[in-house]
């Protein structure tokens, strides 16, 4: 809870929100850290905003050695239908695992910490790829800054999905739990959250408050009052699910962010039918039912089609392609779009301009009532819907 922050602290973070460059931002947050004050209430955002400040510590050294022309490169630019992270310990089996589900070479060793830069690799599911990204390896104390943790968990950050591979003969319970609680004090959960909290700040337009589930002990009203004592008095706020006046104000500090998972239970050809049963049971009740868990043999390969189904129903994704007007044939490359997308998303991910200017659209497929159905900008589209925008001139 941070409701109880002085006007002084509030002031100090909105130096934070306005700094322009990681040295700004991190004497902003030694400012604000010096106005904040210690008790129960505070302790998560204290340990929050040491993180942040341990992450901008090293981005700033990466930064000065990259001008240097020393040091590698850690960040991955996302390409094809989303980004999946593959996390685990040394030896788990993830550069295996990238070799049979990619086109990728890693080198694969028995040497702990072999992998010690990102490594990247295209995994072909229908007609789609996903970018599979091997993170060097995970460790207790990643999260406080030890060795490359802070990179490694950056790039969970950075990424659409993660990939949680453990060792199923090297107490895979023990790495999970280690894994969990890394991601975790680097704010990052698996745990699909009751609700979550969108702010995008902007120029002008005033204080925009879209709810789309439920604000469990307050109303809009409140919500624009904590953005306006934050001197934010701009911005467009989207409430999903269940969320309380005290997470919505969290948010504004950088809440947890969700990212889906999936967990591999990798080396599974070495263990007993009873011992996969017991394992997969134990991974269930530590982080429930709504995360798949997959017994796999990376050395002996990995079922493709299995593994791709899984991650495109994880991340709630849907393929659409396009047709311009008068031509019979649609794209044979489809749109990668979440679930729920409409057709001015469609539109607004072909150009812009098609936004901006669009009139109406036909649709084919699942989400027609007939084929060709004349539909509005509001219209869900759903997977392998064929998709024509007419605009303006």
């Amino acid at each position: 809870m941070v409701t109880n922050l002085p006007a002084e602290a509030k002031a100090k973070w909105i130096k934070v929100m306005e700094a322009k460059t990681p040295e700004e931002k991190l004497r902003a947050l030694e400012e604000f850290l010096s106005a904040v004050p210690r008790h129960k209430g505070t302790e998560k955002l204290i340990g929050r905003v040491r993180r942040q400040m341990a992450v901008l510590r090293r981005e700033i050294e990466e930064k000065r050695k990259r001008k240097a022309g020393k040091g590698p490169k850690f960040f991955v630019e996302k390409e094809g239908a989303a980004q999946i992270i593959i996390l685990g310990f040394t030896n788990s089996g993830k550069s295996q695992l990238l070799r049979a589900l990619t086109n990728a070479k890693p080198q694969v060793s028995p040497i702990p910490y072999t992998t010690r830069l990102p490594v990247i690799g295209m995994m072909p599911f229908k007609d789609i790829k996903f970018q599979l990204v091997e993170a060097p390896a995970l460790f207790e104390g990643a999260a406080k800054g030890a060795g490359w943790g802070l990179k490694t968990l950056g790039l969970a950050r950075n990424a659409d999905a993660i990939l949680i591979v453990l060792d199923g003969v090297n107490n895979p319970l023990g790495q999970l739990k280690t894994t969990l609680k890394e991601l975790e004090e680097a704010r990052i959960t698996i745990g699909k959250p009751k609700g979550k909290v969108e702010i995008t700040r902007k120029s002008a337009g005033g204080i925009q408050v879209v709810v789309f589930g439920k604000i469990v002990n307050g109303t809009v009203r409140d919500v624009r009052k904590i953005l306006k004592d934050y001197k934010i008095h701009h911005a467009l706020v989207k409430i999903y699910g269940e969320v309380s006046l005290d997470e919505i104000e969290i948010s504004i500090f950088g809440g947890i962010m969700y990212k889906p998972a999936i967990v591999l239970i990798n080396k599974s050809d070495m263990l007993t039918k009873d011992k996969i049963e017991y394992i997969v049971g134990k991974i269930q009740e530590i982080i429930g039912g709504h995360v798949k868990v997959f017994p796999i043999s990376a050395l002996k390969g990995v079922n493709v089609e299995t593994l791709g189904e899984a991650l495109f129903n994880t991340l709630e994704l849907i393929r659409v392609y396009t047709k311009q007007p008068g031509v019979d044939e649609s794209s044979p490359e489809p749109l990668v779009l979440r679930k729920g997308a409409t057709v001015l998303d469609v539109a607004e991910r072909i150009h812009s301009r098609l936004s901006k200017n669009f009139r109406y659209a036909k649709i084919w497929g699942p989400s027609a009532k007939y084929p060709g159905e004349r539909v509005g900008g509001n219209h869900v589209v759903m997977d392998g819907d064929i998709v024509e925008i007419h605009a303006k001139a």
